[in-house]
């Protein structure tokens, strides 16, 4: 018997509670103590009214009335709904009755607006003071400024709308569409009146698409620039208060169009952003709409960024009066729908969301002819929100689950022979193309006006989180430990009193050079000199130091290291209590010095130490011998700089240096990751520590290392050259190409562009960064890079050329650039006489 089918069991509804609290200085039309109740609204239904309340003198009113409303993924109110669209609260005056009045008159006084947000953010209960904002005419708005009604509100859920992991793993979309700049000519503010809408779609409740639609956009004659910061608004149209149409705390801020993620941020569009934000038509929407993302949801739009990158955003314009055509048939009638004008699309590029960290990205996009062809080729999509669900459908109100597009078709149970008949005929449309272009020359007023529309999409936590430094940092000490911090110098007795005789011999030999410039060296050459003699030099010695100053000046040397000995070696920091107590001290003390200096004076000298050359100078001895092709002696160089000094991390990485050059990969590798073990900041031997991880094709602690050195030095365009260059998901890679341009757009931003064919079926360009955005494939990059380390170092030039010229000829061009950014890794002191030699042979080689 065949088991009966089971069907998956609907989550249940979770009941929101609205309390209306308190009213506070309201005032209405028929005097200071009006009789007031407050309407509740949301999503379009009318929850409820409260009871009719009197006001007091001052103009406060208890309501403590409370309604409720059911959430539920396939009701009324989903969590779609609660993320973008308020509560509203009415406030509603009662008019007395008059004589022979059946029905009591009321009016409206003014609207507050609620935000149920915080309840997608984890909170269950929330409590807010909602200023209430008059509605044209109300008695509220001849308030003085400092005064200003409003309610208290408490709204509760008995448990929350999002369970751990949905709060953990899922996402808050908010999208704002501000304007379209340099509207067609077309558009007239006089004649028939139209609504301007934009529309697109992204996945929300797992696959499902929910539709994003901006309606009432407001056509204006270009006379100035939109004001900065402005309010953005609520997608919702049943506001009717001016001032709460705007979201709490949530401005257009706008910035400089050159740090823009759009289309038109180059100075060439300079101009053309300038007039069209200024000078020409515009329609402005100004709306914020917010899509909570489930975790699956969450996966999906990553996923449609990554195969698609660009997201078609639909420009359209329908008559607010429509017009309808009626079609006899057999019996029956149908209607038609006049068909969209104007229909235009952006292809916004999202892929900026896949970087690292990234939450946000605002920019302008150019509003091309929406041709089905041109989107599917660009977007893979087959769905358009306009011409496929009807603009009136539209106008009106979508499903309450949202729709299907179709990318998701397989889930909903469509065959895939279905989407395959669809893309056949769009690729058989494709070669109508130019006539269908000619039947609608009307949608290329977007592109002769120059059209463009501004757009601002973001996340409440970035699609791929960024690692932080501190994570980089314990990955490279797990894979490179630090060295052991150095001995500190002990401070203690035995220090002190190895002072004292360094001063003593100092002091003795200072005393026995001026008895050699008074007497001569009558002792030294062997004559006998009697005891009277020695007397009378004695005492005149002692005048000599005396009259001279010297002897206070030997005093004076002395006098740091016997109160050296006096705090380490007996502890003594605090004045004597009594005069006995002091002078047996002092006793004890001359008596161990005067041992000390005998100790010190009988010590057998030590040999004078050697003269060592310094490191700079066995540097120059190295390069030297470096350049001359003596290997050998050059390697004896280092060597010997390293034992000199071997905490310190530039000779280790110099020693690196130099055997990468010879092809000891494996003692290059060593010395870098010691020096690196010395100084973890050390930019250069984290770079090459990275580099010599490619080359070993270990690509994942090359990143490592790359990415860490972006956090040693943010600003270095070499870092985020080496790991953009490195990252192997091209999505990653635009990225550090970008910051590399923004940082040195003096330096790169006057590249050529240069075309590589690489491995595959792929053809990208070298533009505004050094390899942006190339996808050359890592052992290709290793053979490109390594070379041109060696030539810092050897001048092998011939050997980097032909690998140059042999890898691509196009590529021979940005060689000058290489060097001017690599040239900081090794102080390549020779790229003068490199880049000459480079522009004699580029000459010869064309």
């Amino acid at each position: 018997m065949a088991g009966s089918p089971s069907f998956p069991v609907e989550p249940p509804g979770k009941t929101v509670s609205i309390t209306v609290l308190e009213g506070h200085d309201l005032k209405g039309l028929k005097g200071d103590s009006p009789v007031t109740f407050v309407r509740i609204e949301y999503n379009g239904f009318v929850l409820g009214d409260s009871p009719k309340m009197d006001a007091s003198a001052e103009g406060s009113v208890k309501y403590n009335f409370t309604i409720s409303f059911d959430s539920h993924p396939e009701g009324f109110h989903t969590l779609d709904d609660i993320a973008q669209k308020p509560v509203i609260f009415t406030l509603i005056e009662v008019l007395p009755k008059e004589k022979k009045q059946k029905d009591e008159k009321v009016v409206s006084l003014g609207q507050a607006v609620a935000d149920l947000l915080p309840l997608l953010q984890g909170l269950c209960m929330f409590n807010a003071t909602l200023p209430v904002y008059p509605l044209p005419g109300s008695p509220l708005d001849t308030l003085r400024p400092e005064i200003k009604s409003s309610i208290d509100i408490l709204i509760s859920v008995q448990e929350s709308l999002l369970t751990q992991n949905q709060l953990s793993e899922g996402n808050l979309l908010r999208v704002t569409v501000e304007a379209l700049y340099s509207a067609p000519d077309a558009f007239l503010s006089t004649g028939p009146q139209y609504n301007y809408m934009v529309g697109f779609q992204v996945p929300a409740v797992g696959e499902k698409e929910c539709p994003f639609l901006y309606k009432n956009g407001t056509l204006k004659l270009g006379s100035e620039r939109e004001p900065l910061p402005r309010p953005k608004k609520w997608p919702v149209a049943n506001i009717l208060a001016p001032g709460g149409q705007n979201i709490p705390d949530a401005f257009i801020v706008g910035g400089a169009f050159e740090e823009e993620d759009g289309e038109l941020n180059t100075p060439e569009d300079r101009e053309s952003r300038i007039q069209g934000e200024t000078i020409k038509k515009r329609i402005v929407w100004d709306l914020e709409r917010r899509c909570y993302l489930d975790p699956i949801a969450v996966l999906c739009f990553r996923r449609r960024i990554a195969d698609c990158r660009c997201w078609p955003v639909e420009i359209t314009r329908v008559p607010l009066v429509t017009s309808m055509k009626v079609k006899a048939g057999k019996g029956d009638k149908v209607t038609e729908e006049d068909p969209i004008s104007f229909h235009g699309v952006a292809y916004v590029n999202l892929v900026p969301l896949l970087y690292p960290g990234v939450k946000r990205i605002r920019g302008a996009f150019r509003v091309l002819p929406y041709h089905d062809s041109e989107v599917f080729e660009k977007t893979k999509c087959l769905f358009s929100l306009f011409r496929d669900v009807g603009h009136q459908a539209v106008l009106n109100k979508f499903g309450p689950i949202g729709m299907y597009s179709p990318h998701t078709k397989s889930v909903i149970g469509k065959s895939i022979k279905d989407d395959k008949q669809r893309e056949l005929m769009l690729r058989k449309d494709v070669a109508c193309a130019p006539e269908e272009m000619s039947t609608t020359v009307f949608f290329q007023q977007y592109v002769e006006s120059g059209s463009f529309i501004v757009l601002e999409f973001t996340l409440d936590r970035a699609l791929v989180p960024k690692r932080l430094p501190e994570e980089l940092a314990s990955r490279v000490k797990e894979m490179i430990p630090p060295h052991p911090p150095l001995p500190r110098r002990t401070a203690g007795a035995m220090k002190a009193v190895e002072d004292y005789h360094m001063q003593i011999t100092s002091i003795a030999a200072s005393i026995l050079d001026e008895y050699h410039e008074l007497f001569g060296r009558q002792v030294v050459q062997g004559l006998v000199v009697d005891t009277q003699t020695l007397e009378d030099q004695k005492c005149q010695l002692n005048y000599e130091l005396n009259t001279s100053g010297k002897y206070f000046a030997f005093k004076e040397q002395l006098k740091h290291a016997v109160v050296k000995i006096v705090r380490e070696k007996y502890l003594k920091t605090t004045a004597f209590e009594t005069l006995d107590q002091l002078q047996t001290f002092l006793s004890e003390l001359y008596v161990y010095l005067m041992d000390q200096m005998h100790i010190a004076l009988n010590q057998t000298p030590s040999p004078p130490p050697p003269v060592y050359t310094t490191l700079e100078q066995l540097q120059l001895f190295a390069r030297e011998a470096q350049v001359n092709g003596e290997y050998g002696l050059a390697s004896t160089y280092y060597q010997e700089r390293v034992s000199r000094n071997p905490q310190d991390a530039q000779s280790w990485l110099d020693y690196g240096a130099f055997c990468l050059l010879t092809e000891d990969n494996l003692k290059a590798q060593e010395c870098f990751r010691e020096a690196v073990g010395l100084d973890a900041n050390h930019l250069p031997s984290v770079l090459l520590c990275g580099i010599m991880a490619v080359m070993l094709q270990n690509y994942e602690e090359a990143e490592v290392f790359f990415e860490d050195a972006t956090c040693v030095e943010p600003t270095s365009v070499v870092a985020w050259t080496m790991l953009g260059t490195n990252l192997a998901n091209i999505t990653l890679y635009d990225l550090e190409m970008l910051i590399a341009r923004v940082l040195t757009p003096s330096v790169l931003g006057t590249l050529s562009v240069y075309s590589i064919p690489c491995v595959g079926d792929t053809r990208t360009h070298i533009t505004t960064g050094l390899f942006s955005p190339m996808r050359i494939p890592l052992p290709a990059l290793t053979t490109l890079c390594l070379p041109i380390l060696d030539l810092s170092v050897s001048c092998n030039f011939m050997h980097l050329f032909n690998i140059l010229k042999n890898f691509n000829r196009t590529l021979f061009g940005s060689f000058n650039v290489l060097l001017h950014v690599l040239h900081t890794i090794l102080d390549m002191s020779i790229c003068s006489e490199v880049l000459e030699k480079y522009h004699k042979l580029d000459s010869k080689y064309n």
